[in-house]
């Protein structure tokens, strides 16, 4: 009886096999790989390859103005929406219940402020989505790999230019916004007000509260556009949904306003980061400069000491 030991019947295997390999019998589809090390290397230096590319990618990403043109946008957009949303219902609050008619030509009355208010938010909704992307440009410019080309003298001098006109940007329309804010709560307080007239109407019952809009400056001294608790157009424009959507919205851009400011503010950080290191940068290339062109000196001088040497010599 014959025993077949474990190597010796992969030795019989493999030689069998290898043999039908090299005359053609076996399909390309069952080939084994003749060198797993080398297989194994290239797909770990593939996983380590991808690694790096990600995290150099994460890493030269802006965060800080990522996350500051994001705010931007949604402040921007929830302000801009809501308040053209906001004034849209004001005009109708003014013509349904308070009897408000528009005046004939080029009267300046208050729908026509509401017009302009409304081309304003379009023009700010354009710029600030422009304004948006240049500091968001100039992040990624300021960040990660690009920081390289970023850095040579020239480009570093326009670019702290650009910061610095940015930056002096961002301050002013971080003050732009606070006035937007400050006014955005004055549409905000008085239809608070008529809101609590509303939901404690009952809790006054007997009490004859009036609504002058001559007191908001809606209309002029002359006119006279009063809406009382005990009228029925005062509790129609109560149960209406329009009033009670009207000043939601009105606090929704408030809120929008709100996120701007919060915006700007993390602009400001950012630039003056970006700033700070551009002028680091410039710095450290003039000494860079000042230090190689001191090694050339030096290199021309031995150069030339060993040229007379030799001339000396022969």
């Amino acid at each position: 009886m014959v025993t077949v030991t474990p190597s010796r019947l992969e030795n019989g295997v493999l030689d069998s096999y290898w043999h039908l390999l090299d005359t053609g019998a076996a399909s390309d589809a069952v080939r084994p790989v003749q060198n797993v090390d080398t297989f194994c290397t290239a797909r770990d230096q593939h996983s380590t390859g991808c690694k790096e590319c990600c995290e150099r990618c994460v890493g030269s990403l802006p965060w800080a103005s990522l996350i500051a043109t994001i705010l931007l946008y949604m402040g921007v957009a929830l302000f801009c929406g809501c308040g053209h949303e906001a004034l849209s219902g004001t005009v109708t609050i003014l013509q349904n219940y308070f009897e408000v008619i528009r005046a004939p030509g080029d009267t300046l009355d208050v729908f026509t402020i509401i017009d302009i208010l409304k081309y304003i938010i379009y023009g700010l909704a354009a710029g600030f989505f422009v304004f948006g992307v240049l500091l968001l440009v100039e992040g990624f410019f300021t960040t990660g790999a690009i920081r390289d080309l970023y850095g040579e003298f020239k480009i570093t001098a326009c670019g702290r230019c650009l910061t610095a006109f940015l930056m002096f940007l961002a301050y002013l329309f971080f003050l732009v916004w606070l006035g937007v804010t400050a006014f955005t709560s004055l549409p905000v307080f008085m239809y608070f007000n008529v809101w609590s007239m509303c939901q404690n109407t009952s809790s006054v019952e007997g009490t004859n509260l009036c609504l002058d809009l001559r007191q908001f400056g809606a209309v002029t001294i002359s006119e006279e556009r009063k809406l009382c608790t005990q009228s029925e157009k005062f509790v129609k424009m109560c149960e209406s949904n329009e009033l009670d959507l009207t000043f939601h919205l009105f606090v929704c851009a408030l809120a929008g306003a709100g996120a701007a400011v919060i915006a700007m503010v993390h602009f400001l950080m950012a630039l003056a980061a970006n700033w700070g290191y551009l002028k680091d940068a410039s710095r450290m290339q003039k000494y860079e400069d000042i230090k190689s062109k001191e090694e050339q000196e030096l290199h021309d001088i031995h150069s030339t000491r060993s040229k007379e040497r030799l001339n000396a010599y022969t």
